[in-house]
């Protein structure tokens, strides 16, 4: 082989070998980040950890499915008002531990409420085997109440307990609008069939008015209903499910009901979570995640469902500047739009005279009965 052969040789696999270089470079720069493996050495915060023994785990709720009927009331014909944040600072605040002040029950704040008056006792599970089939009237959820004859309290009716009168209530207004004539008319049906079936005699509020009071109150409810949300959008590579649930992990998050759904649970049981992360369900569903690709994520805040105390803006403010350092991602509005750090302060005010006004028509934010109406 003469000289000029040989080098041409040399020089065509060097530039293969660079193609090939080249093109591993490329692969493994566009791949989705993912999950690092756990080191049992460190702790969630990368700190060195503490031995510890087995034990129970007591972590935070994960929280509970949706029934259709819920599914069913998110489709809301009342869209809430939605801000979109962009975090500035990190900031660490205690929450301080609080309580809704009303029992989770009828309120006529809320409700339509027909007195039931029963000729005689009425066992519970007479009232039981008398309840319609389904707890709504229209949209609106209805509900049955009896006064318990030894604790004189109101209640669902319950087997073995024995009630002197009764009470049946429709919610006003929820997310899907205000109770309306022919949904105030299926609310009497109803309550008229139980109080035949239990010999009780009912007692229905004026109809006109109380339609007038619930597009009153859904009034209120749309100009004081806020949702906050934002997109956090990778800046170069795209981002794993696996990546994305461990950067969140670290924050608090854990699994939701759904897939492609993390939830920051409340500092209470069995109250709405803080905030939520979503990502695209394909993603979260495909065969395999290490090569699904998710290039963005959805932080959200639902500000009547979670309450004052819990200081959620703040947390959301802290946990979105954490997630943009750690996956190397760039906070937009829903279009995609980067936002700037000046965003945040004016929503944070607004906020403040949003929770101001909530207190002051005694439907706080995070209480039983604003979670009922803005659900």
């Amino acid at each position: 082989m003469s000289t000029l052969q040989l080098s041409l040789a040399i020089i065509g696999g060097l530039v293969l070998a660079l193609i090939v270089a080249y093109n591993t470079w490329t692969t493994r720069r566009n791949a989705p980040k993912r999950a690092l493996p756990p080191d049992p050495e460190l702790d969630r915060t990368g700190e060195p950890a503490l031995r510890q023994e087995p034990g129970f785990d007591t972590g935070l709720p994960t929280g509970t499915p949706l029934t259709p009927e819920e599914f069913q009331e998110l489709d809301r014909g009342r869209e809430p008002t939605a801000h979109v944040v962009d975090p500035t600072e990190a900031l660490q605040m205690p929450v301080p531990a609080f309580s809704l002040e009303r029992r989770p029950g009828l309120d006529p704040l809320i409700d339509v409420i027909a007195p039931l008056q029963a000729e005689q006792l009425v066992s519970g599970d007479a009232a039981l085997a008398a309840l319609p089939p389904t707890r709504r009237a229209g949209s609106k959820p209805f509900a049955i109440e009896g006064l318990n004859e030894a604790t004189q309290q109101w209640e669902t009716p319950a087997p073995g307990q024995r009630y002197q009168s009764f009470q049946a209530g429709v919610q006003l207004a929820n997310r899907m609008g205000a109770l309306n004539e022919i949904e105030y008319s299926e609310f009497v049906m109803k309550a008229q069939a139980f109080a035949d079936a239990v010999n009780a005699a009912p007692d229905f509020p004026d109809m006109l008015q109380e339609v007038a009071r619930a597009r009153e109150l859904d009034q209120f409810a749309g100009d004081h209903d806020a949702q906050l949300a934002f997109m956090l959008r990778a800046r170069q590579a795209a981002w794993s499910p696996g990546y994305v649930q461990q950067n969140a992990a670290r924050l608090g998050f854990v699994a939701g009901a759904m897939p492609g759904r993390l939830v920051l649970p409340a500092s209470a049981q069995g109250l709405p979570p803080i905030l939520t992360l979503a990502y695209d369900t394909q993603a979260a569903l495909a065969d395999d995640l290490d090569q699904s690709a998710i290039r963005d994520v959805t932080l959200s805040l639902d500000v009547p469902q979670v309450n004052r105390a819990e200081q959620p803006f703040a947390r959301l403010r802290e946990i979105a500047a954490a997630l943009c350092q750690g996956m190397d991602g760039v906070l937009c509005d829903q279009n995609g739009t980067p936002l700037p750090a000046m965003a945040m302060d004016p929503i944070a005010t607004d906020l403040e005279l949003l929770y101001d006004q909530l207190d002051g028509r005694e439907l706080s934010a995070g209480s039983v009965l604003a979670r009922r109406l803005f659900s």
